[in-house]
């Protein structure tokens, strides 16, 4: 059974850089697209980034230029790094695994991790 666990949100002011994590376990890491959505209070849950088995990224256009997503397989963990946070960027951050590179649904989900963003 796979297991996602995120880390890394916090409270940051506008214009602050956070770093999220996600350790995965249970499965191979390596075959898999990983990704990064978020949701906002009462708003539904957007994907953020995608990172492919190869490495192939793509991203919303909200964090465009702003964000970056990266996987160390050796440690069996994606990381999104966020840098100029806006207030917007508010919400819970979900870590999401795809079955093989099939980007379309996640087979997988972690708990999340709270991000807060002040004015």
């Amino acid at each position: 059974q796979v297991q996602l666990v995120e880390s890394g949100g916090g409270l940051v002011q506008t214009g602050g850089s956070l770093r999220l994590s996600c350790a995965a376990s249970g499965s191979v890491f390596s075959s898999n697209a990983m990704g990064w959505y978020r949701q906002a209070p009462e708003k539904q849950r957007e994907l953020v980034a995608t990172i492919s088995s190869g490495g192939t990224t793509n991203y919303a256009d909200s964090v465009k230029g702003r964000f970056t997503i990266s996987r160390d397989n050796a440690l069996n963990t994606v990381y999104l790094r966020m840098n100029s946070l806006k207030p917007e960027d508010t919400g819970v951050y979900y870590c999401a695994r795809y079955r093989l590179n099939f980007i379309v649904t996640p087979t997988s989900w972690g708990q999340g991790t709270q991000v807060i963003v002040s004015s």
